[in-house]
């Protein structure tokens, strides 16, 4: 019996240490904020707080550790940078090698602007172009020889 309650006693102690570290309120709100900021690097279009995965529970396990170790929220992103790359922050800074991530999509739209411009312009272009001048006098002239021929051809029918 003594081995079974110990047994147990065990179990509880390493489940509630596999549960992390008891985090304050503050902590609570610094802890899911950086959740929040961290990408997964298994789903790598969810945070760490959205995932099931298990490189997302140990990556908010890492999180609530450094938070109960006193470390500032940018030490804890610095250290995953520096384990991981920057690809584990959800929003990278603007830098250099950056730079197309950040513009890119702001040049493919100007690109796109200029090119529906120019198909516009050459469209109006061709319909001006390709349409001669109306002459009415000739338009007239034709009009009135066709109109007698249209009434003896409508006799000859009766």
């Amino acid at each position: 019996m003594r081995g079974l309650i110990g047994l147990l006693l065990m179990t509880a102690c390493l489940v509630a240490s596999a549960a992390g570290p008891e985090l304050t309120a503050s902590q609570q709100a610094r802890y899911h904020q950086l959740n929040a900021e961290l990408r997964c690097l298994i789903c790598q279009n969810r945070t760490i707080a959205e995932s099931d995965a298990p490189l997302a529970k140990d990556l908010r396990a890492i999180v609530a550790r450094d938070i109960v170790a006193g470390k500032s929220d940018a030490e804890i992103k610095q250290y995953l940078v520096d384990r991981y790359g920057e690809w584990v922050l959800y929003d990278p800074p603007f830098q250099f090698t950056t730079l197309i991530l950040w513009l890119g999509p702001f040049v493919l739209l100007f690109v796109g602007l200029g090119i529906a411009v120019v198909v516009i312009r050459r469209r109006e272009d061709v319909r001006t172009t390709t349409q001669p001048p109306l002459d009415r006098t000739r338009l007239a002239q034709v009009l009135d020889d066709d109109a007698p021929d249209n009434r003896t051809a409508s006799k000859d029918r009766s």
